[in-house]
């Protein structure tokens, strides 16, 4: 094994301030989304991307793939939501074997309305720290971490269809 190139002091201090600021702002974006509408930001996210589909469906694996979950925590997070009546899962015509996960109408009437709680946690806890140049910049550099460790693309764009 090589010698290992320490972090420097600057580069240590931005590692850990984004671990941290990570972890504060998801747990405060979740906290937010649980006491307006009962959901994790977990959910918000299935939702989400049940929403950007033409048919508000996609299948299982895609999914999972899409939202970075594996298919087991998928599948219970569908449970949940499915109980709620907010989504549904159902046969693929094509092949019998895959499923598809699929946005109610009350999911997206949920969606809807948990959207601006969303919208309004991520300008208030992130975003208005941030000049627009800086935010362009942290566009671009989470652009070129999901490139280098989504090696498979299953992450899908990172520009969605709906302001969700």
């Amino acid at each position: 094994m090589g010698e290992t190139k320490w972090l420097t002091e600057d580069e240590q201090r931005a590692w850990r301030g984004f671990l941290l600021a990570s972890r504060l702002v998801l747990d405060q974006l979740s906290r937010e989304l649980s006491q307006s509408h009962d959901l994790s930001l977990t959910d918000y996210g299935i939702l989400v991307r049940l929403s950007e589909e033409p048919e508000r469906r996609l299948r299982m694996t895609e999914l999972a793939a899409s939202s970075g979950l594996s298919k087991s925590r998928l599948s219970h997070q569908m449970n949940r939501l499915e109980a709620r009546g907010l989504t549904s899962r159902s046969t693929c015509p094509d092949d019998a074997r895959g499923t598809f996960a699929e946005l109610t109408d009350s999911g997206y009437d949920v969606l809807s309305q948990a959207a601006h709680v969303h919208v309004e946690g991520v300008r208030a806890h992130l975003l208005s720290f941030l000049r627009p140049d800086q935010v362009a910049d942290m566009g671009k550099w989470t652009e070129q971490i999901v490139r280098h460790l989504d090696r498979d693309g299953r992450s899908g764009p990172l520009l969605p269809a709906s302001g969700f």
